[in-house]
């Protein structure tokens, strides 16, 4: 039988899982409470860390429809929800990680899809969201510019090719034939 505190922390986990749109698994043994307070301030809003029981876990992430996690809910082990960009909350771990060895990422689930610690800390090289957005929009700017250069390109060649053949013609009307006022007189 269950108790009503175990039922309510399997209905809290389930709603984190639901409402994230990743996880992150790891292994805090070593940690002290005084750097576990440093590690969720480092994470910011975007990310909420738990230390978890890992039976009651697999029920809340079963229930939520996240399958994957299984392997990685061994041993001391805390979630972190992300519910913000899941690139931010990586670096944060990992930094975090580098500063703290006793911190051990485990793996984790981004929409839905498994991840291994390796994926994590790759994950944690990309540049944040807006980064790669700004990026984005400065190539599509930058190619906008090109096409707009190689549709205005035949006009520009026309009128020079208007403007060189104008002044051949000046030149050889000038020299050999009469201009029409003198031919008046």
């Amino acid at each position: 039988m269950a108790t009503p505190d175990k039922v309510a922390a399997v209905e809290e986990m389930t709603e984190k899982f639901r409402n994230s749109n990743a996880a992150v698994v790891t292994a805090y043994t070593g940690l002290s409470v005084a750097q576990l307070k440093e590690l969720r301030r480092s994470l910011g809003d975007n990310a909420q860390y738990r230390v978890v029981k890992n039976t009651l876990t697999k029920i809340a992430a079963k229930e939520a429809g996240v399958t994957t996690l299984d392997e990685f809910l061994t041993g001391s082990t805390a979630v972190a929800f992300v519910t913000g960009d899941p690139v931010e909350a990586a670096k944060g771990l990992r930094d975090f990680a580098k500063t703290n060895p006793a911190l051990e990422l485990k793996g984790g689930v981004l929409d839905g899809k498994a991840l291994s610690a390796d994926e994590i800390k790759k994950l944690a090289d990309l540049e944040s969201r807006e980064v790669l957005l700004a990026k984005l929009a400065g190539g599509m700017k930058a190619s906008m510019a090109k096409a707009a250069a190689t549709f205005q390109a035949p006009l520009t060649k026309f009128v020079r090719t208007a403007d060189a053949l104008r002044a051949k013609q000046d030149e050889q009307g000038g020299a050999g034939t009469p201009a029409p006022a003198e031919a008046a007189e």
